[in-house]
């Protein structure tokens, strides 16, 4: 089993910024890929970013490439999402997910996923 917490979600201003984190424990890490994915009201959950565990290889939505930056710690067993310029439209319930490497890379589709965090808000006010 892996246990995923996010944390560091809140309200922020158009513009501004929030480092979201995802603290696994549980399974071999190196054996899973770390996704985010979002879902806003009304919508379906969609894929954000995704990392290896050794860091080395990293995939975004096209809709955040540039903006936001997924990252891991393995001495902290953490994944992080660096959200930068945020704007409304990103207001959504963020999560930490993890799939295993033998699913594949670009790993994009959350029905891949076997472990799922609980969830943060993040919430953009203009």
């Amino acid at each position: 089993q892996v246990q995923l917490v996010e944390s560091g979600g809140g309200l922020v201003q158009t513009g501004g910024s929030l480092r979201l984190s995802c603290a696994a424990s549980g399974r071999t890490f190196s054996l899973y890929h770390m996704g985010w994915f979002r879902q806003a009201p009304g919508k379906e959950r969609e894929f954000v970013a995704a990392i290896s565990w050794s860091g080395g290889s990293t995939t975004y939505a096209d809709s955040v490439k540039g903006r936001f930056t997924i990252s891991v710690d393995n001495a902290k067993n953490t994944v992080y999402l660096e959200m930068d310029s945020l704007k409304p439209e990103h207001t959504a319930v963020y999560y930490c997910a993890a799939t295993s490497v033998f699913s594949g890379w670009p790993p994009r589709l959350a029905a891949t996923y076997d472990y799922w965090g609980q969830g943060t808000q993040v919430t953009v006010s203009s």
